[in-house]
């Protein structure tokens, strides 16, 4: 059932999507953030399937409004949208470095991506997520340490970056300060409500924090 419905999402998507992109780029741009505004919950999903193509840092705040959407597939287009968003450094060449440290991360060949993504922050140190898969990496590799001073740079350029708040819960969970992790496991949400790992993360949190709580006689 599920496999049905991601596939009538993506065709939906794809469909709005190349509809929209048979008009000239900036027009389907500034279409796509028209119909964000639309009724129709299918206008709304294809126009964040134009802006993971077509979107700018300047779209984000209409992206990250649609986090809060009724619909479930336009806050799932959109979440999808915001990383794409984030993704593009506006220089090609630091672009396919990029792409190539997310190549090596798949196939976990992590001191390789570190080293990329360092490349990738002294070509575009405000490119924020440069920082953020090397902070992925470090993470990966167990150095908390490092991955933390990452995730700092990362909220400076972008405080709202849903995927580092996350990140931090992780980290202060492995390190075992559930409270801090709470925290920050508490703002991802604020930002994006859609992270049910988080939101689970926290429920579970907070029942053990109560548990070891002092009984009172």
């Amino acid at each position: 059932m599920l496999r049905i419905f991601a596939f009538i999402l993506l065709t939906t998507l794809s469909a709005a999507g190349q509809a929209l992109a048979q008009e000239p780029e900036g027009m389907s741009r500034q279409r796509a953030l028209a119909d964000l505004q639309q009724k129709d919950a299918q206008t709304r999903a294809g126009a964040c399937a134009v802006l993971a193509e077509l979107g700018t840092p300047a779209d984000l705040p209409q992206l990250m409004a649609a986090l809060y959407d009724p619909d479930a597939r336009v806050r799932q287009a959109a979440e999808t949208a915001i990383w794409q968003v984030w993704g593009r450094s506006g220089d090609q060449a630091a672009d396919r470095l990029f792409e190539r440290g997310l190549t090596q991360m798949q196939r976990r060949e992590l001191p390789a991506a570190i080293e990329t993504f360092s490349q990738v922050i002294v070509m575009k140190p405000d490119f924020t997520e440069g920082w953020n898969k090397r902070a992925t990496v470090y993470f990966l590799l167990g150095d908390d340490e490092l991955s933390l001073k990452d995730c700092a740079e990362v909220l400076k350029r972008n405080p709202r970056h849903f995927g580092v708040l996350s990140g931090y819960g992780q980290i202060y969970v492995r390190k075992g300060d559930l409270e801090r992790a709470l925290d920050y496991y508490r703002r991802a949400l604020t930002v994006n409500p859609n992270m049910e790992g988080v939101r689970n993360s926290i429920v579970l949190i907070e029942k053990i924090l109560v548990e070891r709580r002092p009984k009172l006689i």
